[in-house]
């Protein structure tokens, strides 16, 4: 196998990951239920890193439609149980319209999706 093998299985991997993101996350906000705002974010047509990157930046300050506590699991046996909010698609598109990161890529990046959900 050589390396331009590699990459291409590693490009086909990728974009997999990528596609089966996308559509878990359009099948979960299409139900309707509150989602997380990353799966809002990811619904929207940002890649799964940065939305997992600035899912806690732009959920910061907004209210939350749904509060759940779901839990996580620590080192050994432990378990926390956190709280995690959940937004509707009304409150998700509200706040993608004024949120923008700092980073000037990330921010175009946002500026399309919501772009494409208000039209």
């Amino acid at each position: 196998m050589n390396a331009r093998s590699r990459q291409a299985r590693q490009t086909i991997r990728n974009r997999t990951r990528t596609q089966r993101a996308a559509t878990r996350a359009r099948r979960a906000i299409n139900t309707g239920t509150p989602q997380t705002a990353r799966t809002h974010l990811v619904a929207a047509g940002i890649d799964d890193t940065t939305a997992k990157r600035y899912a806690g930046a732009f959920s910061r300050g907004t209210t939350p439609t749904a509060l759940i506590h779901t839990d996580v699991k620590l080192r050994g046996r432990r378990t926390k149980t956190v709280p995690v909010k959940l937004y509707d698609r009304a409150a998700f598109t509200a706040r993608l319209a004024v949120y923008r990161p700092k980073d000037l890529t990330a921010a175009r990046l946002f500026e399309q999706a919501a772009h494409q959900l208000a039209a």
